[in-house]
C-alpha cells in the first residue's frame, strides 16, 4: 500500500523539479504540448488512497475498547473514562467532520460527549491519554 505522504513527495518533488529545469531560452516548449497525464493519473492515485484510508485516529482508542466490550458483553458499554487529550481528540474530530455532539456532565460536574452508544466521561485528573475500562450503568 502507498501512503499519501509517499505520493505527496513525489508529487511536489515532480513540480519542484519542472520548475527549477524550466530553460529561459528562445527554443523552449510552447506551454500547451505540456503533457500533463501523469499529473492528473498522481491526483486519482492520491483521491482512491484517501478513500482507502477512512481510519478516525482521534476515536480509534476509545472504539478498541467499545469493540472489546462489546465482543465481550454484545453491547456498546454506557460508559468509557478518558484523559483530556482523549476527550479533546474526540471533540475535535466531531467538530472536523461537521457530526452532531451531545455534550453534558455526569452527576460529579465532569465532561462528557457521546460516541455510538457510550457516554465518553472527561477524567482531568488523570493522564492526559488515560482511557479506562468501560462499564455499564451500575
Amino acid at each position: 500500500m502507498v501512503n499519501r505522504r509517499a505520493i505527496f513527495s513525489g508529487l511536489l518533488g515532480g513540480f519542484a523539479g519542472a520548475a527549477a529545469a524550466r530553460p529561459d531560452s528562445a527554443d523552449a516548449m510552447p506551454a500547451d504540448t505540456c503533457d500533463v497525464r501523469p499529473v492528473a493519473t498522481a491526483i486519482d492515485h492520491l483521491r482512491d488512497e484517501a478513500r482507502r484510508q477512512r481510519v478516525f485516529w482521534e476515536l480509534e482508542p476509545v472504539r478498541q475498547h467499545q469493540r472489546t466490550f462489546l465482543r465481550t458483553f454484545n453491547k456498546y458499554p454506557d460508559f468509557i473514562e478518558v484523559g483530556t487529550d482523549i476527550w479533546h481528540d474526540i471533540y475535535d474530530w466531531h467538530i472536523r467532520y461537521t457530526q452532531a455532539m451531545t455534550l453534558g456532565r455526569d452527576s460529579q460536574g465532569r465532561m462528557t460527549i457521546m460516541v455510538m452508544a457510550t457516554t465518553v466521561i472527561m477524567r482531568p485528573d488523570l493522564g492526559f491519554n488515560y482511557i479506562g475500562l468501560p462499564y455499564d450503568k451500575q
